[in-house]
């Protein structure tokens, strides 16, 4: 069978992206994913992404991890899935979508730059040392000095398979401050079990951790990654934290077909 597919990163984070509105592409096929995310023996990406028909919204996102298995939410790639049904013609400037978190409300610009609606957080755990939380994944966050020179592949393996999330692991996020609003990271990502480029749930953690713990009063955070920039937005009453928004670009690659 020969389908079409696309590909599509937000700032670094890549995936690639199937238009699966007719349900023609096998979702359990796990070695398939893994093999198409693989970047010597496919087409190489951090994740792939389906879209599909949702009866109550615009359309439902589908993610997996490079390791073939499906996983939680993945910002970056709610914003890739943005710009690619606009590429579809499913949307125009705005869209509500459905992923495996719950709800998602997002705008794209003439620019490419998508601002995605996360998920409410209100559960943030701080002890000494790290704060944790699931910004629609779970995340580790853990200030450090040096970040350009810091061991991000060993560090990272070491807190994600650690007896502090057990068996399903954790996102592992490290971060510099750099001024108020404004903070460098890069992330361990687990099912791809290695640094990514980017990670859109991680920045989104690493944001409502520095202002929850008070690294910044802030409720707007630059936040640099190896990828590119992106922001986060938020308004905080009490200790909960909503209309979260994970802003930032995401950019048509290429596309091609592929068969199996």
């Amino acid at each position: 069978m020969e389908i079409t597919f696309y590909k599509y990163q937000g700032t670094g984070n890549d995936f690639v992206m199937i238009d699966n509105r007719l349900q023609v592409f096998s979702k359990k096929n796990t070695k398939l994913i893994e093999k198409l995310c693989d970047r010597r023996f496919g087409i190489g990406a951090d994740g792939l992404i389906l879209l599909e028909n949702d009866d109550l919204t615009d359309f439902r996102m589908v993610y997996y991890n490079s390791d073939g298995r499906e996983s939680s939410m993945c910002g970056n790639g709610g914003r890739c899935i943005v710009a690619f049904a606009k590429k579809l013609g499913i949307i125009n400037s705005s869209t509500t979508f459905i992923a495996t978190d719950g709800l998602h409300k997002a705008t794209i610009d003439e620019e490419n730059i998508v601002s995605l609606q996360m998920i409410d957080v209100q559960e943030i755990k701080s002890e000494d040392g790290y704060t944790f939380l699931n910004t629609g994944s779970p995340h580790h966050v853990e200030m450090v000095n040096n970040l350009n020179e810091y061991d991000v592949f060993h560090n990272g393996n070491r807190i994600r398979y650690s007896d502090l999330y057990g068996m399903t692991g954790s996102n592992v996020n490290f971060v510099e401050q750099i001024s108020n609003n404004h903070f460098a990271l890069r992330t361990y990502e687990r099912g791809v079990e290695d640094e990514t480029f980017s990670c859109g749930t991680g920045a989104t953690a690493v944001a409502i951790a520095m202002n929850a713990t008070g690294k910044t009063t802030e409720n707007s955070i630059n936040l640099d990654v190896k990828g590119g920039n992106l922001r986060v937005t938020f308004d905080k009453i009490g200790d909960i934290y909503s209309n979260v928004f994970l802003i930032g670009p995401a950019t048509f690659v290429f596309e091609g077909k592929i068969e199996w």
